[in-house]
């Protein structure tokens, strides 16, 4: 396609509030030739409230269903986020043994998968097959089963969790891991759901030795021998899966040592062909070194520097991609926001949104995952809320869930990601990014304002088969709602999140 550049500038008058108001022009100029990472998917977990979410009546668990995989519109309104990736959890088996699991909070005990004939453990995981299934049923392109421990029978303490800070998974047992993993994918399998990926590891660099959940930590070495387990159970069993490694639990942990010498360096150890723990050979290992955002997201400049650090590590391995698998606000913010008490406001969904846009932008992940999808807890840990009920309740949305939608249901997998440049002076504050169709026919942009007051927008050189479709805007007193846009004349809102999108002219 012929290059397109094209200018964006906010100007004065403010159609969405009816006022005008001084502001900032903001100048924005996207090449669509300069092409960066393609897009795989945007997801959220089912850990771990939906073994229970499941199970609630039928139009409670549908509406929520709904909120997180439709791509329906009414009058012109998404009504969910359309998710493209939903999380699986794979539990241990610490929910069958009750209070003697260890684990104090009983939402957090996950069922085995398995009866000890092979067979699927109905009806402890119906809740979580009603959820994959209804995944499927929306259209949700793609399904991935995550471990965080072994299951019970196989550890040495027959917990869901670590003793003594180092893995729980006996040498001896790994084998049996990973044909216990290829039964449960070929159990789905008969009620047809068939998951792409596997997630053996989360975050091996924590000790996983308090009970809050199941948890098992790995060193490099144990990481890469359960996978290349996994790897010779999924040929023997004719399993086509991919195995996602290793879901560091910062992401420093792929491109330096640090605190863990053993847990640590992650791309060079997995992905390098001298390293003793090589994978990028074996046949069911994606293409893909993972990881999470946690405790590397504030102040915004060490931010944007450690990402620039992860991408230019990336690049060394021409083939690699990067997906960014967790994210929730915890703590360790540096005074930015506090993980405690649910915010189903604004605040959380701007500060989740310039995460998004860091690691999409600066990071180049090619996929981007929150972690609970709903979430019981007073906390900012979930995109919908629900009483902490087991049977029924009331659900609550949060405006971190649209803030994602703002991504999540527009940016498509195949979608890539174009240069796009700022001349601002608030250009740290104000996020841009852009992204094109794979038949270069749809263009997306996603703005962020977390300032409070309006950004003036005047979009020049469009070319002429572009049109623009419709702008949605999510700020306090809306989520994803549709707007009509004058190009010549636009205002973005204060403390607002608005996705631009263009399609080709009939």
């Amino acid at each position: 396609m012929k290059k397109l550049i094209f200018s964006l500038c906010f100007s004065y008058c403010f159609i969405f509030y009816g006022f005008a108001q001084e502001s900032e022009k903001l100048i924005l100029s996207i090449d669509t030739e300069t092409k960066y990472q393609i897009i795989d998917h945007f997801g959220a977990s089912d850990a771990w409230s939906i073994q229970f979410v499941g199970n609630w009546p039928e139009v409670k668990k549908k509406a929520i269903a709904k909120l997180l995989f439709s791509k329906e519109m009414s009058h012109g309104k998404p009504l969910g986020i359309g998710l493209s990736m939903w999380r699986m959890n794979l539990g241990a088996g610490a929910a069958a043994q009750g209070s003697e699991s260890g684990i104090k909070d009983e939402w957090r005990r996950a069922s085995s998968f398995l009866k000890a004939d092979g067979s699927l453990n109905l009806p402890e995981i119906d809740g979580q097959l009603w959820f994959a299934n209804a995944a499927k049923e929306h259209g949700v392109e793609k399904l991935l089963l995550f471990s965080n421990s072994p299951p019970v029978h196989l550890t040495k303490n027959e917990k869901g969790y670590s003793s003594d800070g180092n893995s729980n998974l006996p040498d001896e047992n790994v084998d049996a891991f990973a044909d216990y993993v290829s039964q449960v994918f070929k159990e789905l399998g008969k009620h047809s759901l068939n998951p792409e990926y596997f997630s053996p590891v989360n975050e091996p660099q924590w000790d996983w030795k308090d009970g809050g959940q199941e948890g098992n930590p790995y060193t490099n070495q144990e990481v890469a021998m359960l996978v290349r387990a996994l790897n010779s159970s999924f040929e023997n069993e004719k399993i086509k899966v991919k195995i996602d490694v290793a879901e560091a639990g910062k992401i420093n942990y792929l491109f330096e040592l640090s605190d863990k010498p053993k847990r640590g360096n992650q791309i060079q150890e997995f992905f390098a062909p001298s390293s003793p723990n090589y994978l990028g050979d074996l046949n069911h290992v994606s293409k893909v070194i993972s990881a999470h955002s946690y405790f590397t997201t504030s102040p915004s400049n060490t931010s944007v520097a450690m990402r620039q650090r992860l991408h230019e590590e990336v690049k060394r391995f021409p083939a690699l991609s990067y997906w960014m698998t967790e994210y929730c606000i915890l703590g360790g913010n540096e005074g930015e926001i506090n993980g405690g008490k649910r915010d189903l406001g604004m605040d959380a969904a701007l500060y989740v949104a310039r995460v998004i846009h860091q690691d999409l932008s600066v990071a180049n992940a090619s996929a981007w995952n929150w972690w609970l999808a709903v979430s019981p807890y007073d906390y900012k840990d979930g995109l919908i809320y629900i009483d902490k009920n087991k049977t029924n309740g009331d659900f609550y949305e949060s405006k971190m869930l649209w803030a994602l939608g703002n991504f999540s249901r527009f940016i498509r997998p195949g979608f890539q990601r174009i240069a796009l440049k700022s001349s601002s002076p608030n250009e740290e504050k104000i996020n841009a990014s852009a992204y094109l169709s794979s038949d270069q026919e749809e263009m997306v942009i996603v703005l962020i304002n977390p300032e409070n007051q309006p950004k003036e927008i005047q979009l020049n050189q469009l070319p002429d088969q572009f049109q623009i479709v419709k702008g949605y805007l999510t700020n306090e007193n809306s989520s994803l709602e549709p707007k009509l846009i004058d190009l010549k004349n636009l205002t973005f809102p204060e403390k607002s999140i608005l996705t631009l999108v263009f399609s080709l002219k009939k």
